[in-house]
């Protein structure tokens, strides 16, 4: 079976170390262009162009996959299947019937449930206790296609954002190989999701996303905090007495929910009780813990 990967960030990465480590016969990978970084505005390549190129795998970087130039080009890597993880743009149609067995997506959620590009983040702040992988033929909607394989990922009680994104790149990494041979093999049966998600649309996380609403619950504010990602953080602009207040950082949250009950346990109703916050504030030398109650 002829492999052509489409993949970008960290979590595409282990998917194809594990298709190489399985010996499937990889024609392309294909991410996307290479891209500025940090104060120098030095060009580095994606993350799956750099495990691609450790295992002398050709790599291609188109700007627009929907050109013709760019289909054309995946055309001639001749795939049985094509898997995407986390590619980053929109596939066309004429991709998507390209291959013999389809695009294969590897998602990080259980579908219909967040669906979109930040199923993680959203699992974390919204409490879930289980989360997982579906392995999915892709159609034209989003995260839309027909459902191949699933595995639940339990989340641990103080699971992060990049914790679980650990653990779901590795289940689902996995589960496509685990799948791959079955569905050659005729031996998968694709299940049709519903047409209405069980969850709200897991939209991309905004920067603004990151700042604290102290009129929320400890166990909101908990969330949110552990669900932070290396784009937003998690900050405040509360008025304190320290220095530069834009450069705190938010460790844990503790109150404001019915006494003697466990801050992770939801409260619907108003409560009295204050809010515990421990505020990092970090320095380029050093870094100080302030504990504050509002």
């Amino acid at each position: 079976m002829k492999v052509v990967f489409m993949g970008t960030p960290d979590f595409s990465v282990g998917t194809l170390e594990a298709l190489v480590e399985a010996g499937y016969e990889i024609t392309g990978v294909v991410t996307q262009p290479d891209k500025p970084k940090g104060r120098g505005k030095q060009m580095m390549p994606t993350p799956v162009k750099e495990a691609a190129e450790k295992h002398g795998l050709p790599v291609y970087q188109p700007r627009r996959v929907r050109d013709a130039e760019a289909i054309e080009e995946i055309r001639k890597m001749e795939p049985d299947v094509i898997v995407v993880v986390a590619f980053g743009q929109i596939i066309p149609k004429e991709i998507l019937d390209m291959p013999k067995y389809g695009c294969i997506n590897v998602h990080a959620s259980l579908l219909p449930a967040y669906r979109g590009a930040a199923p993680i983040q959203w699992a974390v702040m919204n409490g879930d206790e289980v989360s997982g992988v579906t392995i999915m033929k892709m159609d034209e909607g989003l995260d839309t296609g027909d459902m191949l394989t699933k595995v639940e990922v339990p989340l641990a009680a103080d699971e992060t954002g990049g914790s679980l994104f650990d653990k779901l790149a590795a289940a689902g990494a996995k589960l496509l190989v685990e799948t791959l041979p079955r569905l050659e093999k005729g031996e998968v049966t694709p299940e049709k999701q519903p047409e209405i998600s069980t969850t709200e649309y897991a939209r991309m996380i905004k920067k603004e996303d990151g700042k604290i609403d102290w009129t929320k619950s400890a166990v909101e504010i908990e969330r949110q905090i552990r669900k932070r990602c290396k784009e937003c953080g998690t900050r405040t602009d509360h008025n304190t007495d320290l220095p530069a207040p834009r450069a705190l950082h938010l460790v844990g949250a503790l109150g404001r929910c019915h006494p003697r009950v466990d801050y992770r346990d939801p409260c619907s109703k108003p409560c009295a009780e204050p809010l515990h916050v421990l505020i990092r504030q970090r320095n380029l030398r050093d870094q100080h813990d302030h504990l504050f109650s509002f």
